[in-house]
Formats: structure tokens, C-alpha cells, sequence
């Protein structure tokens, strides 16, 4: 008997989703982290520099 006909078989199928609302949030995430880092660079520009 071969070993490979003892054996359980078993079709595991895998499917790829994007969930719509994940990249939304990612999108939304990282656009904050731009508008943090501009407005604080605006900031340090605007305010900071003209002191020295």
C-alpha cells in the first residue's frame, strides 16, 4: 500500500478580499498623518524661524 493513499486529502481554497472600508481607514489614517506633519511644519515656518 502506498502511504500517500492512506493519507486525508484535503482541497483548501483561499480567496482574496479587500474589504472596502479597511482601505478607506488606511487612507484616512495616513492622510491625518500628513495634516499633522504640515501643519507643524507650517507651524515651526511660520512661528519659530522668524524668532532667530
Amino acid at each position: 500500500m502506498d502511504r500517500h493513499d492512506e493519507m486525508d486529502v484535503r482541497e483548501k481554497k483561499v480567496e482574496k478580499k479587500q474589504d472596502s472600508s479597511m482601505v478607506a481607514s488606511t487612507f484616512i489614517k495616513y492622510a491625518t498623518y500628513l495634516i499633522i506633519f504640515f501643519g507643524i511644519l507650517y507651524f515651526l515656518i511660520n512661528y519659530i524661524l522668524p524668532m532667530f
